[in-house]
């Protein structure tokens, strides 16, 4: 049998309690990956741990992290570096989604927050995480954005901003750090989430309609690229904004 991909890697996946950040944290364990599950809440990364199980051949550990909270950042990469050996890969999937059905009422207090989660978190990861990565001789940063950064609508005007800034951020970083380490982004479209279950058929009939996959995608489907992107099978991939959408972006 071949040695997993990711065999001796230690990977932090922001906002991995829930939904494609779970399914991330999954897919880099399965592939031999010592996988750091991290979120607002100890206790949710807990249970998120559990939820995965102990079926290897990779191991999973929770870890609190709020990565709006700029001067967290350092203590916890040295931390997980201190008590991992080292930080091979990084995945900025936290991030928060309002909805604004009236722009000019939307609140300073929401935009910042959105800003803070979206952009300033994972450029303070990038930056810091980006150095020791370098210092070690290598490693993998793969930011979670959004197609909505590219096919924004008025409601998620927020979100969309925030995640074009992650995109600006992904290709500058790949610049910054190179040639030893490579930053690439994922832009999601709509996903079979937890939090599409709360979508009625209208809603998810929207997304799907005019998609040439015409159907929501799966998380595995976004956990087997960030794996690819983590692995030294990318090695030449870098700068990259890769669209995981279902064909939104070829059609309109």
């Amino acid at each position: 049998m071949s040695t997993p991909e990711l065999t001796g890697k230690v990977a932090l996946v922001t906002g991995a309690s829930r939904g494609l950040g779970l399914a991330i944290a999954r897919g880099l364990r399965d592939a031999g990956a010592t996988v750091i599950v991290s979120s607002r809440k100890l206790e949710s990364c807990r249970e998120a741990v559990a939820s995965l199980g102990d079926t290897g051949p990779g191991t999973a550990h929770p870890f609190a992290l709020h990565v709006g909270h700029w001067d967290s950042i350092e203590p916890a990469v040295e931390k997980i570096i201190a008590e991992f050996g080292s930080l091979d890969i990084v995945v900025n999937n936290a991030g928060i989604a309002p909805l604004a059905d009236n722009l000019l009422a939307a609140s300073e207090g929401l935009w910042d927050k959105t800003i803070e989660v979206n952009v300033k978190g994972p450029f303070r990861l990038m930056a810091v995480a980006g150095d020791r990565m370098r210092a070690a001789g290598g490693g993998s940063i793969i930011n979670i954005s959004s197609i909505g950064a590219e096919r924004p609508s008025p409601p998620e005007a927020m979100y969309a901003a925030a995640k074009n800034g992650l995109n600006a951020l992904t290709r500058a970083f790949a610049q910054e750090y190179a040639p030893t380490v490579r930053v690439n982004c994922v832009m999601p479209g709509g996903f079979a989430t937890d939090m599409a279950e709360n979508w009625d058929d209208e809603f998810i009939g929207k997304i799907v309609d005019r998609l040439p996959a015409g159907r929501l995608g799966r998380p595995e489907e976004i956990a087997g690229l960030v794996t690819h992107l983590a692995s030294d099978a990318a090695g030449y991939t870098t700068g990259a904004l890769i669209p995981v959408d279902g064909g939104r972006t070829a059609v309109y």
